[in-house]
């Protein structure tokens, strides 16, 4: 009962690594329970957006171009080299995925990239303001969202790449204006957990906007919040809870059952 805060927390912390159980999903699953989510927490927006993730030999996974979210299993997933050629599976990958070749370049700590335009973060965008974290449940960005002011349009082109992939820098989200949004992580739990929570903080920002100022978190006790809250295992209890939900909602996202 006489701990003080940083012992509390450094006692949580190790007790996460040893009570905290997780799904044995492998990545096409965790793909797919990622797309559902999103889905369900409305990032659905027809065909647009993408998720990939990082495979062997410059490859990744990526869903195929014509399947919203509400569609992707573990079954109908691409694999695809940086020109974006299909390795495995039928199809063809949506050709904006492009510019996730050039992140994964330029960060080599990543893992995951999950681009989408949600309601608010794409309302959000066509303001010109880049995001404000001043919500305890939104400290994962503190300092960590980009903001990419000028709009390179259809991010086809290797231009896009270049411009979007130096504008996020070392930083996990990106709010593109005129577009949507794009969270990076180093696993596919932390991209997912991020794009809930990217949605999330513009709801609230535009919320907030909408009744009066919005006051700025302190910054020591944000950029506490922000490491706490991205720790490995926190960030593994975060997705497993959207997983088992995604599971329910839509039992058809496997072919096979999961092993959780």
């Amino acid at each position: 009962m006489n701990l003080g805060k940083s012992e509390l927390m450094a006692t949580a912390e190790r007790a996460m690594l040893t009570r905290i159980r997780t799904g044995d999903w492998t990545d096409r699953q965790k793909i797919a329970l990622t797309c559902r989510s999103l889905s369900d927490a409305g990032h659905d927006s027809g065909l647009a957006g993408q998720i990939s993730v990082r495979q062997a030999h410059s490859t990744f996974l990526t869903q195929r171009l014509g399947l919203g979210f509400d569609e992707i299993t573990d079954a109908n997933l691409l694999l695809v080299d940086e020109d974006l050629e299909v390795l495995e599976g039928d199809g063809m990958a949506n050709p904006a995925n492009r510019f996730h070749s050039w992140i994964y370049r330029a960060r080599p700590d990543i893992e995951c990239i999950v681009h989408t335009h949600p309601l608010h973060a794409s309302a959000l965008s066509m303001l010109g303001v880049p995001l404000e974290v001043s919500h305890m449940d939104t400290a994962p960005l503190f300092g960590d969202c980009a903001f990419l002011a000028d709009w390179p349009g259809v991010p086809v082109g290797n231009e896009e790449g270049e411009i979007i992939s130096a504008a996020l820098g070392d930083k996990r989200a990106i709010l593109l204006a005129h577009h949507g949004q794009l969270v990076v992580g180093a696993s596919i739990e932390e991209a997912c957990t991020l794009a809930h929570v990217i949605e999330r903080a513009a709801q609230l920002q535009l919320l907030a906007m909408a009744a009066g100022e919005i006051r700025p978190l302190p910054t020591v006790l944000a950029e506490e919040a922000h490491d706490w809250t991205l720790l490995p295992k926190r960030i593994e209890a975060n997705f497993g809870y959207y997983a088992r939900r995604a599971l329910r909602r839509h039992p058809d996202v496997f072919e096979h059952e999961s092993s959780e």
